[in-house]
């Protein structure tokens, strides 16, 4: 019996990767088909390019009108299941894209949003507290990503733990956020600090 469990885990694995590979649109059309079940939720017109990998299917939600760029990698999984990704209406994601809320994180995009190549939003991170335990024995912290509508996530940043982005906010090309950023402002840098606003 056990043979035979990891014979179907290992099909389904295989099948998978075939289908992740698949170009154009014909792979996009069959990509959503075979995957749309899979998610808590998920809305229609989704674009899932090639070699886009999910993992906590049953922790994503999808609005109407999301596209993945290739290599994506949207993760929410956990052993409780109280990881969540949540995606609104009309949110696009560049390629190589980390959408990481494993291990309890919660990451909510919300409607046209924008998220540039390369970015990174981790929601939860390693403890460290304890010296005489090694940082990968200590677990995580929980944390909250929120990024607000109409906001824009420029090309290779780093969203970290327990911060939102504003509406209509913009994170500059390579900034590393550790704070909020409030609505319709500009930020950038290391740390990423006001460069600017829209209002």
């Amino acid at each position: 019996m056990k043979i035979l469990h990891l014979l179907i885990k290992e099909s389904k694995a295989f099948f998978d990767a075939i289908l992740s590979s698949l170009p154009g649109n014909t792979g996009i059309y069959l990509r959503y088909i075979a995957y749309k079940r899979r998610f808590k939720s998920c809305g229609e017109n989704i674009s899932i390019s090639q070699a886009v990998s999910f993992k906590g299917w049953a922790n994503i939600e999808l609005g109407n009108n999301v596209g993945f760029g290739e290599l994506n990698s949207i993760y929410a999984e956990s052993m409780t299941n109280e990881s969540t990704i949540r995606i609104g209406n009309d949110v696009s994601f560049n390629r190589n894209v980390m959408i990481n809320a494993d291990v309890r994180g919660i990451i909510i995009i919300e409607d046209k949003v924008l998220v540039g190549p390369n970015v990174v939003m981790r929601a939860s991170g390693h403890r460290y507290e304890e010296r005489s335990v090694p940082i990968r024995e200590q677990g995580h912290h929980k944390g909250i990503i929120m990024i607000k509508t109409g906001a824009w996530i420029g090309a290779n940043s780093v969203i970290l733990p327990d911060v939102t982005i504003g509406k209509g906010a913009i994170v500059a090309a390579g900034a590393i956020v550790t704070k909020d950023v409030n609505e319709f402002k500009i930020v950038g840098g290391l740390p990423a600090r006001e460069i600017g606003s829209r209002i």
